[in-house]
């Protein structure tokens, strides 16, 4: 696989991250309008950096090009790389307008390119273990999702001073100016929509809370900085899905069944801890009282919770557990490690990693192009939704999709495996006395 990163600004060190588990990509070149980060980014990783974009276009060494740009400038970025014969995959969102998203997939169709993007999370540990689960029947029929995306009040954050591994500012008037909505809705999406299917029906709400997040002006200024979109689906699912960056920092996702729920707790961590609780009377009573609810230990006498799963293995499963070549001196080091275990750890190589592994199987694509195209209609929807609200209908849709084979092939049963604690058993008789006269 043959790569050339076009954008080399703060997400580019989040790529290098895990580029040490991927020996089969060869980085070509990179290119960046502003030189003195490419010419960082040269030093740092050794790669090649191009003159200009059209020196990349014209390197036929190049198979795939990866557009890690500005959002406002992916739709011209792609379409040039798909003119010139170019595979690409790119960051969210492929375009913020459902007509000029459409357009560029048509033109990678009547090229025979691939068109692929972010983000890959559906390919993680964390995703694949819950869906297997669910496949399992750990939880009875599914028909309630939950999922978090607070990322902590941005006015009080100091974004401004925030700085990747080899110096790349933090992007926070793109990220403020574009809204939590845009930059982070798709990762809760793909997963969501890829378990259940499209959405059938949207009712959203979005509105502008904090007006003044940065001494530097904003344009527009009012961008949402906080979402709620409740999706329907097939099969009686139903979806609720809430981003800003007011509140404090929650990235939990849950799926509630007839008969139990799955949750973790951190949606951009590829291997957070995944939780199985098969209900009960006794965790059900139990939830009743503040002290079970509050103390988990004591929560966990009476089931509360449930058993935390051992995660699904896949191909790539590695590279998030170390990371090598980004920051070098112990300060880089030893914030990577803390990273990794308390904040968060995203292989985003895994996304091509994928797309690569189809072409070269001739396999569709994990993602298909009408997949990628609901996941950005759903995302402008609730973007603009409005503080007055919508309730619609989307106009695109697809074929409800399947997990990798590897996401559940040789992986453990987690309905089967899984064991109610002694406790939880024994006391079942003594919450009967307590409910009775």
């Amino acid at each position: 696989m043959k790569l050339a990163f076009v954008g080399c600004g703060y997400v580019f060190d989040i790529y290098m991250r895990t580029r040490w588990a991927y020996p089969e990509m060869e980085i070509c070149g990179v290119f960046d309008i502003d030189k003195r980060r490419s010419e960082t980014v040269s030093k740092h990783y050794g790669f090649h950096v191009y003159a200009d974009y059209d020196a990349l276009l014209a390197d036929p060494r190049v198979e795939i090009v990866v557009n890690l740009t500005t959002i406002n400038s992916h739709y011209e970025i792609t379409r040039r790389a798909l003119e010139a014969g170019k595979h690409v995959y790119s960051e969210k969102p492929v375009t913020t307008e459902l007509d000029t998203t459409k357009e560029l997939f048509a033109l990678a169709e009547r090229r025979g390119l691939v068109l692929a993007g972010a983000p890959c999370n559906l390919y993680c540990d964390s995703v694949a273990t819950m869906w297997k689960a669910v496949l399992d029947g750990a939880i009875g029929k599914p028909v309630l999702v939950y999922a978090e995306l607070d990322d902590n009040p941005a006015h009080l954050m100091n974004l401004e001073e925030m700085e990747s591994p080899t110096g790349a500012p933090f992007p926070y008037v793109e990220e403020l100016q574009e809204g939590c909505t845009v930059e982070h809705l798709a990762y809760h999406l793909v997963w969501i929509c890829a378990m259940f299917g499209p959405a059938r029906a949207v009712t959203a709400y979005s509105k502008n809370l904090i007006p003044h997040k940065t001494d530097t002006p904003l344009n527009p200024a009012d961008t949402p900085d906080l979402s709620v979109v409740c999706l329907d689906f097939d099969e009686g699912v139903a979806a609720r899905i809430t981003c800003s960056w007011v509140a404090p920092r929650d990235h939990r996702f849950r799926i509630v069944g007839d008969a139990g729920e799955l949750g973790a707790d951190n949606i951009f961590h590829d291997q957070t801890p995944v939780h199985l609780e098969r209900y009960s009377r006794v965790s059900l009573a139990a939830r009743k009282a503040y002290t079970a609810r509050n103390q988990p230990l004591v929560g966990r006498i009476f089931g509360i919770g449930g058993r935390k799963l051992k995660l699904a293995r896949r191909w790539k499963s590695h590279a998030v557990e170390a990371e090598k070549g980004v920051g070098k001196s112990f300060k880089h080091r030893f914030v990577s490690w803390l990273r990794r275990r308390e904040i968060y750890a995203q292989d985003k190589l895994l996304g091509l990693a994928e797309m690569d592994r189809a072409m070269r199987d001739g396999r569709k694509q994990p993602m298909p192009p009408n997949f990628l195209i609901h996941i950005n209609e759903l995302t402008m929807m609730v973007q603009r939704a409005g503080a007055s609200g919508i309730a619609t209908v989307p106009q695109t849709t697809f074929e409800k999709i399947a997990p990798l084979p590897d996401m559940v092939t040789g992986q453990r049963d987690y309905r089967a495996g899984y064991r109610q604690r002694m406790m939880e058993n024994r006391l079942g008789k003594l919450i009967d006395k307590l409910q009775k006269r």
